[in-house]
């Protein structure tokens, strides 16, 4: 029996992040997988999958990976040990695209995902829709860190237990910054990662700038750190959206905060500081020419160019008139996607432990 994922709601977030090297991602996978040296030197999840398929050479999902509005054919499974450590796969391949959503995101984040599901499930790649510590209104008390680690758990999983041949990780909004902080810590799969997609960069910061509210709260914010009550939690009209924080609310908002990745008042060695290390990685940047997490006041034109040139050259696309999910732009969105993901990559990616 396969397992359907349904759902009639949908959410969006702020977000930031931004992409790198133009250079482009193969997607034939060889029959022995490149990670098999390495296999056994990774953690290995102690979650199991939740499904009762029974084909022992792969699951065999018996329809469409998308059966419905809203419903989803696939597989969950636990990839850690959290009970909020949960993911769905749709599509049974060893290749994957994992969806890292931004803040009060979780599963059925942005409306292009279903769509995208088909697209990709026709060129032989899966969808991994997944849950986190920060997913829904857990942001506030998590960190970019926790979100490395986690999604290093899950790619660890991917390669363990689906024998996956490698991933192109797909920011929405905030999690586009849960790349970039995942590709700079260097964590063990994340030479796994064949590409990074990031879809709505854009600055938390310079958005909560134009709250009424928000210079005090930094001021605060920035006071019980000093005082080493940087884990306590804020006054709640900090964030209505969710307990958060004295840490985290500096970090999504202060200057030079952890989180401020794609601000367009950082200088250009500043972006370089904080992206360069992304020219290592085949990266695409997805801006929403009409985001309303913009402020009007940002040449969206000029900041895109910016951040893909800090990248080391990554492929910019800029869709017209779409807002911050892109859900006035599906087709699009998932054009650009699929266009990426479908590319011959440079020579030599497959083997990157050599």
């Amino acid at each position: 029996m396969n397992l359907s994922l349904s759902s009639s709601a949908s959410s969006s977030s702020l977000a930031s992040n931004s992409s790198s090297s133009s250079s482009t991602i193969a997607t034939t996978s060889s029959s022995t997988s490149w990670f098999s040296g390495i296999r056994g030197c990774l953690n290995r999840s102690a979650s199991c999958k939740v499904t009762s398929n029974s084909a022992s050479g792969g699951q065999d999902m018996g329809g469409p990976v998308v059966m419905g509005k809203n419903q989803f054919r696939g597989v969950l499974f636990k990839y850690g040990p959290k009970p909020v450590q949960v993911a769905f796969k749709t599509g049974d391949y060893q290749q994957q695209v994992i969806f890292i959503g931004g803040l009060t995101d979780g599963f059925f984040a942005t409306e292009y995902l279903e769509p995208l599901a088909i697209a990709l499930d026709k060129e032989r790649w899966s969808l991994v829709q997944f849950l986190m510590t920060s997913s829904y209104t857990g942001y506030g008390t998590s960190s970019l860190q926790q979100d490395a680690m986690e999604i290093d758990q899950l790619i660890s999983y991917l390669i363990n237990k689906d024998n996956s041949e490698g991933v192109v990780l797909l920011g929405h909004s905030t999690g586009c910054q849960d790349i970039v902080h995942y590709m700079r810590a260097n964590a063990a799969c994340s030479r796994a990662v064949r590409a990074a997609i990031f879809q709505a960069p854009v600055s938390d910061r310079e958005y909560r700038a134009t709250l009424p509210e928000t210079a005090a709260m930094i001021d605060l914010a920035s006071s019980m750190i000093r005082e080493g009550r940087g884990s306590e939690l804020m006054p709640r009209e900090a964030d209505p959206c969710s307990p958060i924080t004295a840490q985290r609310y500096h970090s999504l908002c202060a200057y030079m905060g952890d989180d401020d990745m794609f601000s367009s008042d950082l200088s250009d060695d500043q972006l370089k500081q904080r992206l360069g290390h992304m020219a290592n990685t085949p990266c695409q940047v997805i801006f929403s020419m009409a985001d309303e997490y913009v402020p009007e006041y940002v040449d969206k034109k000029a900041l895109v160019e910016r951040l893909c040139r800090a990248m080391g050259g990554a492929e910019k696309v800029e869709i017209e008139h779409g807002i911050h999910s892109l859900s006035n732009r599906v087709k699009e969105a998932v054009q650009a996607i699929i266009d990426f993901v479908k590319r011959e990559g440079p020579k030599g990616w497959d083997d990157p432990w050599n």
